[in-house]
């Protein structure tokens, strides 16, 4: 089998066989085919696009690249959730609990963060000892005694995306849908859950912008979750403005801390009641989204979920007076106040634009051996369709820097779209696929 002839059948528009993708998959992993024959492929690929059958084969093909998660030894049914990515998205330190509550076993391993602010991962070493590096015995052990463990992946899952994902990444190769689904499923596939909801992010501050290609690619994810045996779902939700109020990471920390206290931001609630309802739905743990609904505003109003979030961290090690008090958490040096400069209403907050402000305040990594500001970041006062008079504070910016806290202020006034006309709210939840199909809301 040679490299020249799979990349002269998918550039002719062929369909690949099976033992094609598997010969150029591990040749690339083991480092026997050079970049330039896969970023050719790639880009065959890109404009020949794949089908159904090529990228499942082409996500087992990832995945059997390195090792795979034996959860076998955490009783019932093991859930997962994974997000798209998106501004101000702390959905994981909500929902996690709130699940765990509820009696269902939660086995997440994360990764850092790239991009606008921190993944999951920074966000929770916010809380001071807290270790994100686990023992697969201290994972195992974890999710059977609490239901709940987060850590960081090992790194030989999938070794074959981020090969593929560093050179999709410079041969503007990223954007395809087959290739997008491929790598996302990969790992979770090789994490070892039973059942995932994935929540795809839509809009300016997401990887999809265009809501048509993002239920595309929940299709695709869903199809090769549910062919390889392990029940998924997608949630698709809006990211035009960013998720809550906190765009940063210990600032994200303490408003999941209210959320688990009954004091959450809307958005930030209804999303987990959306997708925690699901993940109830598929472990067997309710009959039906309503009944899961009913018991994870249950686990809120009367503390269990936040009592689940004070197991959490103190069986990672975590310092659990920096979640009864948060104002212990990481805090800037600068509080800057944005004010309105006029009245009307706010018609928009673009998502993508306010995680490039955050990034700028050290919230975010340029690059992966970029330093996170663990205390930097952006707490909007209003949202969309929001009353605003002139004088009124629009955000706060957390920064140790004045001097770029000033440029972000001035910034966000303009990325802050203040009118007279009053907008309806925007809609949180654009749809769902399942097994059944796609269901538009």
């Amino acid at each position: 089998m040679r490299m020249y002839d799979i990349i002269e059948k998918k550039r002719e528009g062929h369909e690949l066989t099976k033992e094609e993708i598997d010969f150029f998959v591990k040749g690339y992993t083991d480092g026997k085919i050079p970049d330039y024959q896969v970023s050719a492929l790639l880009m065959a690929i890109f404009f020949r696009k794949m089908n159904k059958r090529e990228t499942v084969d082409l996500t087992k093909a990832m995945l059997n690249s390195g090792e795979t998660i034996d959860l076998s030894a955490i009783k019932g049914i093991k859930v997962d959730k994974h997000s798209t990515g998106g501004v101000g998205d702390k959905t994981t330190l909500v929902l996690g609990p709130m699940v765990a509550a509820c009696g269902l076993p939660v086995a997440k391993m994360s990764g850092r963060g790239l991009g606008h602010t921190g993944g999951t991962l920074d966000k929770l070493e916010s809380i001071k000892n807290f270790k994100i590096a686990l023992k697969r015995e201290d994972f195992i052990g974890n999710v059977n005694n609490i239901n709940l463990a987060v850590c960081s992946q090992t790194a030989n899952i999938a070794p074959a995306d981020k090969k593929l994902y560093a050179l999709r990444d410079v041969t503007a190769t990223v954007d395809n849908t087959s290739l997008i689904a491929s790598s996302v499923m990969s790992k979770k596939l090789a994490s070892g859950s039973n059942a995932i909801v994935l929540d795809v992010k839509v809009g300016s501050g997401a990887f999809m912008k265009n809501l048509d290609d993002a239920f595309l690619l929940a299709e695709e994810m869903v199809d090769i979750g549910n062919s390889m045996d392990r029940n998924t779902v997608a949630v698709l939700s809006n990211m035009n403005e960013p998720l809550g109020y906190a765009v940063g990471n210990a600032i994200e920390v303490k408003e999941a801390i209210e959320t688990l206290q009954n004091r959450g931001p809307k958005d930030l609630v209804e999303l987990c009641l959306t997708l925690g309802s699901r993940l109830l739905l598929l472990g067997n743990i309710v009959d039906n989204i309503e009944e899961g609904r009913k018991m994870l505003v249950e686990v809120i109003e009367n503390g269990k979920a936040y009592e689940k979030l004070l197991e959490f961290v103190e069986a990672q090690g975590g310092d659990v007076e920096y979640v009864k008090n948060p104002e212990l958490l990481p805090k800037a040096e600068h509080i800057i106040e944005v004010e309105s400069e006029k009245e009307g209403y706010i018609t928009s907050i673009n998502a993508e634009k306010v995680g490039k402000c955050a990034l700028s305040l050290g919230a975010g990594r340029e690059t992966k051996d970029s330093i996170l500001d663990l205390s930097a970041g952006i707490i909007l006062n209003k949202k969309v369709g929001d009353k605003v008079n002139k004088g009124d504070v629009l955000a706060y910016i957390h920064s140790n820097d004045i001097n770029t806290g000033e440029k972000v202020s001035f910034s966000l006034k303009k990325i802050i779209d203040v009118k007279a006309n009053n907008d309806k709210k925007p809609k949180l939840i654009y749809g769902i696929v399942d097994n059944k199909g796609v269901k538009r809301l």
